[in-house]
């Protein structure tokens, strides 16, 4: 299999949320001098990738406690955009109030379903009511704007300092291995080198409807020693006998192993479609 290698500046990534979200802070770890740009909701980041308003987008695709982002599954194979890069983000909640305010003062908390669900033991010790909201940042936004001090955010503490709040309690999810998996999004089919590195490649297929038929296509992957690192599975076009898989597997295309199992693949599937060959991010390690 032969792939396109180009080269894509990248001065603007956009993201969906509010600023001081996780995802503004994935951009900014990654891509610190471009200029990050909230989108409201992920269908936006991607007619913006597209459009060419924006260079890159970058998109949360899993979760170690919440599991996939189903929503991303079903844009991908159909959006026309590549995946260039992942990024791991360890997840880091903290409680904010406006300025003022203290734990013991607040009654009520607010933020994404996600995030309440993952500070469930810091809720549960102060008697907050939990109440749920869009967005994990624009929670804290909305706490500043309200001005009272019984109410407070669950956000990430890059919000703190964008809407001007104070930190009450700093790392209150339940877990210390919360973790975000990122893809990052082009319009360029930008691929990793071979031989330069651990590389990662995403692809989607379909199989056959036939006895046995995803046990016959992986088949290959075993035989030729390719690791596959993620299955998904989900339902397209209303069919419950056609159904669309997601895969990712250690090595590049070009590498021999790769290009025998992909070759078997393409003979139990009706398509494959690569979706994007990048570097393995260093948290893998």
């Amino acid at each position: 299999m032969t792939l396109t290698r180009v080269s894509t500046p990248t001065d603007r990534i956009v993201y969906q949320g509010e600023p001081g979200s996780n995802s503004h802070l994935a951009c900014q770890e990654r891509y610190p001098e471009a200029e990050a740009v909230a989108c409201p909701s992920f269908e936006d980041c991607f007619a913006a990738v597209e459009s060419g308003d924006a260079d890159l987008a970058m998109i949360p695709i899993d979760n170690s406690i919440a599991g996939r982002v189903a929503d991303i599954h079903h844009f991908l194979p159909t959006s026309g955009l590549h995946i260039v890069g992942e990024h791991f983000l360890r997840i880091r909640f903290a409680l904010l109030g406006v300025p003022g305010a203290t734990v013991d003062g607040v009654k009520t908390v607010h933020s994404h379903v996600h995030a309440l669900g993952q500070c469930r033991e810091v809720i549960r010790e102060h008697g907050f009511v939990p109440v749920i909201a869009g967005d994990t940042a624009g929670a804290a936004r909305e706490v500043k704007e309200w001005g009272d001090p019984t109410q407070a955010a669950i956000s990430p503490p890059l919000a703190a300092g964008i809407y001007g709040l104070d930190v009450l309690l700093e790392d209150i999810e339940d877990e210390d291995h919360n973790t975000t998996r990122f893809v990052v999004l082009s319009r360029d089919f930008v691929t990793a080198p071979s031989g330069n590195g651990p590389v990662v490649t995403t692809f989607v297929f379909n199989v056959r409807n036939l006895p046995a038929a995803l046990y016959k296509a992986l088949g290959g992957f075993a035989t030729n020693g390719v690791n596959m690192t993620k299955l998904e599975s989900y339902m397209v076009g209303g069919e419950f006998t056609a159904t669309q898989f997601l895969a990712e597997v250690d090595g590049h295309p070009d590498d021999l192993p790769v290009t025998r199992a992909l070759e078997e693949l393409a003979f139990f599937t009706t398509e494959v479609k690569v979706l994007g060959v990048y570097p393995a991010d260093q948290f893998r390690g």
